[in-house]
């Protein structure tokens, strides 16, 4: 893929990314996000992974967006809202947003001269496509942090059920 091409998908990620952060409307926010997942699609798409491309599509860009939208419509994000418990902190935000600014910028930096990339990408091993690559790959080498994320998922889920829990 052509590098000016690969930037032109980057900054449109980067841009879409920082307009879901930074708008203030909860559905235009949805819709950047949008906007950042078909970009992360299309960088799949450059990078050989077909399936990849089309779940983030289906799934992401798809069932969860919906899904997004119906929270939005359900908590009327136009009626008038009150201060909540986190609304003082936007200073410690702030802070670490700048802090993790710094240190991937320390990464960069760092990293940059010792890198040493192929000329071409390594020859894949598993006969078949890239389905049976990830499968491969994902209940192997790495069984570990799937099974993680997985109980982090599972926590989310608990957790938003008892914040969503109505109080008597």
């Amino acid at each position: 893929m052509n590098l000016v091409v690969f930037f032109v998908i980057a900054i449109v990620a980067v841009l879409g990314g920082a307009g879901m952060v930074l708008s203030g409307n909860p559905v235009h926010s949805a819709l950047f996000l949008i906007v950042n997942l078909f970009s992360v699609a299309v960088l799949y798409l450059s990078l050989n992974a077909e399936f990849l491309a089309v779940v983030q599509v289906i799934v992401y860009a798809g069932a969860i967006m919906v899904l997004f939208l119906f929270v939005i419509t359900l908590l009327n994000p136009l009626r008038g809202q009150t201060a909540g418990p986190l609304d003082s902190q936007g200073w410690l935000a702030g802070a670490l947003a700048l802090l993790l600014l710094a240190e991937t910028a320390a990464f960069i930096g760092i990293g940059l001269g010792s890198i040493n990339l192929p000329a071409t990408p390594p020859a894949v091993d598993w006969a078949g496509d890239n389905v049976h690559a990830i499968g491969a790959l994902l209940y192997s080498q790495y069984l570990f942090p799937f099974e993680v994320t997985s109980i982090l998922l599972l926590v989310a889920i608990v957790g938003a059920t008892v914040l969503a829990k109505r109080r008597i």
